[in-house]
């Protein structure tokens, strides 16, 4: 069997009283998408906060391809192979698209005086512009990413959390706030990276035809707990969730 690329054990986080975590358990292996739902209040943004960094749980541990990373902050995570996108845009509108790609993998290259001395697009031109291709964002590679559409700006902010060749990448609702017809183009889009780039996924959704499309396994979160896990076939035909979550 292969190790797990990140391993969730009883993690647990409150917030005075509010439990907001409760002993969540799970593991993603190398390749698998997995995507993490429930209502609002679930825990889900708790649980994804603590995988990186930015807050530390109460309990539990969180291990990167076997190795604690419980208390690490979020660089020292990047620079250990974890990408990220945000609910909200986090794209530099004042710079280039490419630019924008160019400035995500920096931190990645080499000490920081080696980097002075680097040329101008820190050896990393050709990586954002094979990015900047599978993207299909090549007409607009120039622009201003300010000046582009907000789904443009999506799949930038997307693309940048790539630029690192990450073993995982966290994806907090990508597709927020996107035109419905462009929600199919970022589904089929992330998973022709996932089998290009071998890496692994988790995804916070709340459109459910998107994550049942698009991953191999499902987490139900509900109060801070672990309602169910499976395939989405198995999370479709799963009652508790249909009745707690889903209903119908």
């Amino acid at each position: 069997m292969s190790q797990p690329v990140l391993q969730v054990t009883d993690l647990k986080k409150a917030y005075g009283a509010i439990q907001a975590v409760g002993g969540v358990s799970f593991e993603v292996m190398p390749g698998e998408i997995f995507g993490v739902i429930g209502p609002n209040g679930s825990g889900k943004t708790t649980l994804f906060n603590s995988m990186l960094g930015q807050i530390t749980p109460d309990q539990g541990k969180i291990e990167l391809k076997g190795q604690d990373v419980t208390r690490l902050g979020p660089l020292e995570l990047n620079r250990m192979g974890v990408g990220r996108t945000f609910q909200t845009l986090q794209v530099f509108g004042k710079m280039t698209v490419r630019d924008n790609l160019i400035v995500a993998a920096q931190e990645h290259q080499g000490t920081m005086f080696s980097r002075m001395f680097a040329p101008g697009d820190s050896n990393l031109g050709d990586k954002a512009d094979a990015l900047i291709d599978q993207f299909h964002i090549r007409h607009v590679a120039d622009k201003k990413a300010g000046e582009l559409s907000y789904g443009q700006q999506k799949l930038v902010d997307i693309a940048m959390a790539f630029m690192s060749e990450p073993d995982l990448v966290l994806l907090d609702e990508p597709c927020a706030g996107v035109n419905p017809s462009l929600v199919g183009g970022i589904s089929s889009l992330l998973k022709e990276l996932n089998k290009t780039r071998k890496g692994s996924f988790v995804v916070i959704e709340h459109n459910m035809d998107f994550v049942m499309d698009l991953c191999h396994r499902i987490m139900v979160m509900v109060e801070g707990q672990v309602m169910a896990i499976g395939t989405p076939a198995e999370i479709r035909a799963n009652k508790q969730v249909l009745d707690a979550y889903l209903g119908s």
